[in-house]
C-alpha cells in the first residue's frame, strides 16, 4: 500500500519551519482506500507570502491541533506504507524531522512522482505538479492546499502505475535503487555513469552553471554520499533542489584531485562552496627599485594578483629570513626596511657598504641583491611527483619548481624525460595558492621526498 502525502509549511526547511496542514491518501496504487487530513497549528506566525500562496491564515489554524497532538495518528498512517509525494524528499524530511522530535521514527521506502513522471511520461514541458496535471488532464482542485495537492498526486500516481510498462516503479523500490534518495531534478543515469576513481565533480543548476565543486578519491561514492540521509536543514534542502546535472574530471591521484578542486573553486567561485574562498593573507618578499636606482627587498602582505619572490605564513619567519640574507650578502637593513632608526645599524657593524648613504653605486649594490634573490630561489625545493594515470599506460605528474607550484598533467609511461624543461611540455600550468603549496609540501614530507636541487 502507498501513503500519498502532501503538506503545507511555514517555510522551506524542516529544522526551522512548522507544518500547517497534512493530507495522507492511502492507496493500493489505483484506488484511494483511506485518507487523513488536518490543519495544524505550527506554533509560529505564518508568513504573509505563505498565506498568499496557500490561503492558510493564522486565524484558520488558531484552534487547530499542534503537531505533537497528531503525531501518533500521522505516524500510524505512514509507518507501514510506501511514502509517495511530489518532490518526495521535501515532504519526507519535514515529517521525519517533526515526528522524530516527538519520539516517532519514520523509516519507510519512498517514491517521487516527479522522478517517476520523467521516466514514464518523458518529454513533457514541465514536471511541476500544476503543469503536469494540465498536461495529463488530471483534475487539480484547491491548489496549494494539502488535501487538493495530495488528491491530485494520488490520481497522477494511479496513471503512473497504469502506464508503467517498463517497471519504473518496481525498479525505484529496489533496495539498490538510487531513485528514492536522489535530488528530484537529477537523473539516475548521470549518477550511475560516475567513475570509481579520483577526480573532481561539478554540480550544475538548471541553467548549467556550476554551483558546487568537490574532490574525491572515488567520484561515484563521494557524489552519492551527498544524497544519503535526511538532513532537514535549509541549506542542504535548497542545495539538493538546485542540482540538475553533474559533470566530472578524472585525475590520476587523490592529490591531483585536491589540487584541481582548489583551482576550480578559485576560478568558478561556486555558490555552495564555502571553504577556500577566502583570500589567504600570507606574507611575501617583494622587489622594487627606488627613485635613486637601488633595488629594495620588502616584506608585505600578499595581495591578490601579486607574485612575491618568496612566501611565508608568519611575519617573524620572514624577518628572520631577510636578516640572514642581509648578513650573508652585505645588504643594507635600512634599504630592506628592517629598521627605521636614522643611523644604519649595518654601518655600525660593518655589514652595510653604505648604499643607504649613496657611498656605494646602485649597480654594485643591486648585483648583491640579485645574488641574494638567486640564492633564495635556489634554496626552495623542487619536486617531481609521479603517480598513477587515468588509465593503463599513463602516469601523472605534478611539478613543484623552486618552491612554486608549476602545474600538473599526464604522460605515457614510455616517454623518456631528461630535464624539467622537457617535462613542462606535458604539463598544464595552474595558479598556485597557499592551500596547494601546503598540500604538496606535506605530501613530500610524508613520502620522504628529497628536493631535486638537494
Amino acid at each position: 500500500m502507498y501513503a500519498i502525502v502532501d503538506i503545507e509549511t511555514t517555510g522551506g526547511h524542516a529544522s526551522a519551519s512548522g507544518i500547517t496542514e497534512v493530507a495522507i491518501f492511502i492507496s493500493d496504487g489505483i484506488r484511494v482506500v483511506d485518507q487523513y487530513q488536518t490543519l495544524i497549528n505550527p506554533g509560529v506566525k505564518i508568513p504573509t507570502y505563505i498565506t498568499a500562496l496557500t490561503g492558510i491564515t493564522n486565524e484558520l489554524v488558531a484552534d487547530a491541533p499542534y503537531f505533537e497532538d497528531v503525531a501518533a495518528e500521522i505516524h500510524a498512517f505512514l509507518k507501514d506504507h510506501i511514502f509517495v509525494a511530489h518532490h518526495v524528499n521535501f515532504d519526507y524530511s519535514f515529517l521525519k524531522f517533526h515526528l522524530g522530535h516527538y519520539g516517532y521514527d519514520l523509516n519507510t521506502r519512498k517514491l517521487c512522482t516527479v522522478r517517476l513522471s520523467r521516466k514514464i511520461f518523458p518529454g513533457l514541458p514541465s514536471y511541476s505538479l500544476g503543469n503536469l496535471c494540465r498536461s495529463l488532464n488530471v483534475p487539480l482542485i484547491n491548489r496549494h492546499r494539502a488535501g487538493g495537492d495530495a488528491e491530485a498526486t494520488a490520481k497522477l500516481f494511479a496513471m503512473l502505475v497504469e502506464a508503467d510498462e517498463k517497471g519504473a516503479i518496481a525498479t525505484a523500490l529496489k533496495p539498490s535503487s538510487k531513485e528514492h534518495f536522489l535530488p528530484p531534478n537529477l537523473s539516475v543515469e548521470q549518477v550511475t555513469k560516475l567513475p570509481g576513481m579520483p577526480g573532481v565533480y561539478y554540480f550544475h543548476d538548471e541553467k548549467g552553471k556550476v554551483i558546487y565543486v568537490g574532490k574525491a578519491k572515488n567520484i561515484s561514492k563521494r557524489v552519492n554520499s551527498h544524497f544519503t540521509g535526511n538532513n532537514a536543514g535549509r541549506q542542504r534542502q535548497e542545495f539538493l533542489r538546485n542540482i540538475h546535472s553533474i559533470s566530472f574530471e578524472s585525475t590520476g591521484t587523490e592529490l591531483m584531485a585536491f589540487i584541481l578542486e582548489s583551482v576550480e573553486i578559485k576560478r568558478l567561485w561556486p555558490a555552495y562552496n564555502y571553504s577556500q574562498k577566502r583570500f589567504e593573507a600570507r606574507f611575501g618578499f617583494y622587489l622594487f627599485e627606488d627613485q635613486e636606482g637601488y633595488l629594495r627587498l620588502a616584506i608585505e602582505k600578499r595581495r591578490k594578483h601579486t607574485l612575491p619572490l618568496h612566501s611565508f605564513n608568519l611575519l617573524l619567519d620572514g624577518r628572520n629570513r631577510l636578516k640572514s640574507l642581509v648578513t650573508r650578502f652585505s645588504l643594507c637593513p635600512k634599504l630592506c626596511f628592517l629598521q627605521t632608526a636614522p643611523e644604519c645599524a649595518g654601518l655600525e657593524d660593518h655589514t652595510c657598504n653604505g648604499a643607504c648613504e649613496k657611498r656605494e653605486a646602485p649597480e654594485v649594490y643591486n648585483s648583491r641583491v640579485l645574488e641574494a634573490i638567486k640564492h633564495l630561489q635556489e634554496e626552495q625545493p623542487s619536486y617531481v611527483i609521479m603517480g598513477n594515470g587515468r588509465g593503463v599506460g599513463e602516469q601523472s605528474c605534478i611539478l613543484m619548481e623552486k618552491g612554486r607550484f608549476y602545474g600538473m598533467g599526464y604522460l605515457t609511461r614510455d616517454v623518456a624525460i631528461t630535464n624539467i624543461d622537457m617535462l613542462k611540455d606535458y604539463l598544464t600550468p595552474y595558479p598556485e595558492n597557499e592551500y596547494i603549496l601546503n598540500l604538496i609540501k606535506q605530501y613530500a614530507v610524508t613520502k620522504g621526498m628529497a628536493s631535486l636541487t638537494a
